[in-house]
């Protein structure tokens, strides 16, 4: 197995179960125990994990969290209310626009009792749950795929977006600063700006989570949107700022 590999699944075993020893790791993936502590020095100095002793846990960190593996996990109930809350604003026959984000992600799911419609998608996860469905007009964006978002990016997405036309986007933000929208990758920021242009209304699906955490890139003011889905109520101070700034929120229940 390529180190590559084995540094993925090791990952992937700490996403599951949230710790792991040394000796746990080196019986299942068949390598010496100073191989593992090299893979694990490796995915600590990259800020994924925090060695501990004997073994590892998974590190909170911006550039953790951005890995779609571990957004999947991350307030699955409130991102599934925020889902269906969004489902619920779509009508049979309309061009629906989703990111990558795992939240908009889950949306596609519920898209299902809605049919038809037709799909437009960067998000892998979206594209193989929908492929083939009859009454889905599933539209996948092309471009350079990302294994840490797993989604396309890039000049090719963005140009496909410049082409279409949609009713309605769902879309998701890493961090919430004020009364701005952020994301940590510059790449994704303009992807996601395109698709607001190719969208008549747009909505920005967004757990408590992500309120106050700190991301690199503006991405939009939340008055930019049609309206702003979260999963349960703001603070009255986090409120009153919303309102101030003209964002629109909106509480799925």
């Amino acid at each position: 197995m390529k180190s590559e590999d084995r540094r993925d699944g090791i990952m992937q075993w700490l996403l599951a179960e949230g710790q792991a020893s040394v000796d746990d790791l080196a019986a299942r993936f068949a390598v010496s125990k100073m191989t593992i502590h090299r893979d694990l020095d490796e995915l600590e100095q990259s800020g994924f994990l925090r060695k501990v002793r004997g073994g590892a846990t998974v590190q909170s960190s911006a550039r953790f969290e951005s890995d779609y593996r571990y957004r999947q996990k991350m307030a699955a109930d409130e991102k599934e209310r925020i889902a269906r809350a969004a489902a619920g604003l779509v009508e049979p026959g309309q061009t629906v626009i989703l990111d990558d984000g795992s939240t908009a992600g889950r949306v596609g799911a519920h898209l299902l009792d809605l049919k038809p419609l037709t799909v437009i998608t960067n998000n892998l996860g979206v594209i193989t749950a929908l492929a083939g469905e009859a009454g889905v007009n599933l539209i996948a964006l092309g471009g350079q795929y990302s294994k840490k978002f797993n989604g396309f990016f890039g000049l090719v997405t963005d140009a496909a977006l410049a082409s279409l036309s949609a009713d309605i986007a769902f879309l998701t933000a890493s961090a919430i600063q004020g009364a701005t929208a952020f994301h940590q990758e510059q790449e994704v920021v303009v992807t996601k700006r395109a698709m607001m242009q190719s969208a008549e209304r747009s909505f920005l699906l967004v757990d408590r989570g992500k309120f106050d955490k700190r991301a690199l890139h503006a991405f939009t003011p939340l008055s930019a949107f049609t309206g702003v889905l979260t999963g349960g109520a703001l603070d009255p101070e986090r409120a009153r700022l919303m309102a101030e700034s003209g964002a629109r929120v909106s509480v799925a229940r």
